[in-house]
């Protein structure tokens, strides 16, 4: 008599990945986001269907199944000439430039993800990204370990502040820091009645964005530049967050604090917030007040209400470390920007090209 089979009697086969090129941006995008750290979850299909919008390209997206589900999506978009077959990760500028991978990938992950870029670019882009970014850590590393030539450009230093730490050392906020800002506030109240307010990313989309442009544009970024790099003008950036903001995965994560003066929109302070992390994207004020420094007054209401609603830590990005190191932000990972090159004679020329790309860092 035949023994019945047990289910211990059968050997599990390992997980296989398989890879998957799509062209345009692969709706899969969101689930693979969903498998991300928090920190990554904003980087869905919309994100990169905003950045395309904005500033032009087409798209197509290496996916990543284990046992038919999404693990990993490489959204490529052409860079220069067809014939020379470079590609770039699309994004904003800011808060960085990557891609979702499940939360606890593996190495085979990327490896899937580097033997298919072979057959699809002689060049990729990635970044501006955070030394920490562990799509592109293991992404890097997967290519080293296939050839390819690996060059990278040093961009800035990001700042970072721990609130949960400082409030509990006691030292944030600073209680002098208080009292400067209640007697600034007492100052700037002399101009009008003062209105603090937040606004969700349902309230940016409806209308709120155009209040951060009109800031924006009585800015010293109208003043002393062409306006390229304001956030939400129709020069600028604008164009990018008003189609991001209409993934609701992503618009529940913009917030925005907005100061006004006797009705009129005075400061702004911008972020995103991805689980307990807060990115500090954009902030900017009117001149006409800054003698009071409305734009710190806002800063520190944000971030006492951020504190409370859950979030332990800021990430400043890169520039200006005057301000955040006052706030008590501490340097944080480096930001740089990667050109990696495909295996062969492409990777030899890219490895005697290394000093120019290094020298060529730009935001």
């Amino acid at each position: 008599m035949t023994k019945p089979l047990r289910l211990a009697d059968f050997d599990r086969l390992p997980p296989v990945e398989r890879v998957f090129v799509v062209e345009g941006l692969a709706s899969a995008i969101d689930r693979a986001a969903e498998t991300a750290p928090a920190t990554h979850r904003f980087l869905r299909y919309q994100w990169y269907a905003a950045a395309l919008s904005a500033y032009g390209g087409a798209a197509r997206t290496l996916l990543v199944e284990r046992d038919g589900a999404p693990v990993a999506a490489l959204p490529l978009a052409g860079v220069g000439p067809q014939a020379l077959r470079l590609a770039a990760v699309p994004g904003c500028y800011w808060p960085f430039r990557s891609f979702p991978v499940e939360q606890r990938a593996s190495e085979s992950v990327f490896l899937a993800l580097a033997d298919a870029l072979a057959a699809q670019v002689t060049a990729l882009r990635v970044g501006p990204v955070y030394d920490d970014d562990a799509a592109v850590r293991g992404l890097i590393g997967a290519m080293r370990k296939r050839g390819w030539a690996v060059l990278d450009r040093f961009v800035a230093d990001s700042f970072l502040l721990d609130m949960a730490a400082e409030r509990d050392a006691g030292t944030w906020p600073r209680n002098s820091t208080l009292r400067k800002n209640r007697f600034h506030e007492k100052h700037l109240a002399e101009h009008g009645r003062l209105d603090w307010r937040f606004l969700n990313g349902a309230m940016l989309a409806a209308g709120g964005f155009d209040v951060l442009a009109e800031i924006e544009e009585k800015s010293w970024i109208a003043a002393r530049t062409d306006g390229h790099d304001a956030k939400f003008t129709t020069s600028g950036h604008g164009a990018f967050w008003r189609v991001a903001a209409t993934d609701p995965v992503i618009g529940a994560m913009l917030h925005a604090a907005l100061l006004s003066v006797n009705g009129a929109p005075a400061a702004f302070s911008f972020d995103l917030n991805a689980g307990t992390l807060k990115y500090a994207i954009a902030n900017s004020y009117d001149p006409a007040f800054a003698r009071h420094s409305p734009g710190k007054l806002l800063y520190y209401r944000n971030l006492v209400a951020a504190a409370g609603a859950g979030i332990t830590r800021v990430d400043w990005g890169a520039g200006d470390s005057g301000y955040k190191r006052v706030i008590g932000a501490t340097q944080g990972p480096a930001i740089r920007d990667w050109l990696l090159v495909r295996p062969g004679l492409p990777a030899l020329a890219g490895r005697l090209l290394r000093g120019m790309w290094s020298l060529s860092a730009r935001l």
